[in-house]
């Protein structure tokens, strides 16, 4: 028989919470995108640390940005991962390419929908030659400098093999830090069959099969195959600031669109 003083523990006992945070757009340093490291820290925190969650989700759209603002994110959910005891999950919207996904490794798993977009493990570096078009102008470029590198990949003069040899070494290295990353958070989920790591991307269903993603799926279904139909969820997300909603800082913002809608466009978006 059950004891009857056990029902009132447990008509008012709490239904799980998952905390989601939505992590949107380009990556960058604050004040230039829409995602950094400074700017989503409180957001993260609050996530982490309110009302006891039983875990954190993140829900994730992003073509990607910074290395090294995508690495700052990511550790930051790790430290807090493990500094709370608190499982994540990431759900990857239309996309997490290139350091958005870097950011969802950082996961303990990743769900996606069919149509999203995962991959995009590589760098790229891109800029314009300049240097034929203001002579023919007749424009004459003086640049003066005390280190002889100083003034490399500079758009107004030709480029040299001493400043491609380079920069090909310094992506390469940063490139081997992204796989590294990778590799540690994805472990023998992934695929050894293909090459992961030449800068492509793949749609859901084949991420999962390459160990990109755990599974296809939404985020309130999943948690509630994870956590019970009771579960409840709070989503934090960034607030606009106020020289925004005055549009006193329209040509930042239309900085930032064009840039943000030129990594979009890389990846078909």
């Amino acid at each position: 028989m059950e004891n009857p003083l056990a029902l009132p523990a447990r008509l008012f006992r709490r239904a799980p919470r998952v905390n989601l945070v939505r992590l949107q757009g380009m990556i960058a340093p604050e004040g230039r995108g829409r995602l950094s490291d400074a700017g989503i820290a409180p957001l993260l925190e609050k996530a982490f640390r309110s009302g006891k969650p039983r875990a954190v989700g993140l829900v994730i759209n992003s073509p990607g940005g910074s290395p090294v603002q995508s690495a700052l994110i990511g550790a930051r959910i790790r430290r807090l991962a493990e500094e709370t005891e608190t499982p994540v999950h990431a759900f990857v919207e239309d996309a997490a390419a290139s350091g958005g996904y870097w950011i969802a490794s950082a996961a303990d798993d990743i769900h996606c929908d069919p149509a999203s977009i995962l991959g995009s493990i590589g760098v790229i570096s891109a800029g314009f030659g300049l240097h034929e078009a203001i002579a023919k102008l007749g424009v004459e470029r003086r640049v003066h400098t005390a280190g002889r590198s100083k003034s490399q990949l500079d758009p107004f003069r030709p480029e040299t093999p001493e400043d491609i040899a380079r920069l090909d070494d310094l992506l390469g290295q940063m490139h081997q830090v992204f796989i590294d990353h990778v590799k540690a958070r994805r472990g023998d989920r992934l695929s050894p069959e293909t090459d992961l790591f030449d800068g492509r991307f793949w749609l859901g269903a084949e991420a999962v099969r390459l160990g990109l993603a755990d599974g296809l799926g939404h985020a309130v279904p999943v948690l509630k195959q994870l956590y019970g139909d009771k579960v409840q969820t709070r989503v934090f997300g960034p607030k606009r600031r106020m020289l925004s909603r005055f549009g006193l800082s329209l040509a930042e913002q239309a900085g930032a669109a064009l840039e943000e809608s030129a990594l979009w466009a890389r990846i078909g978006v």
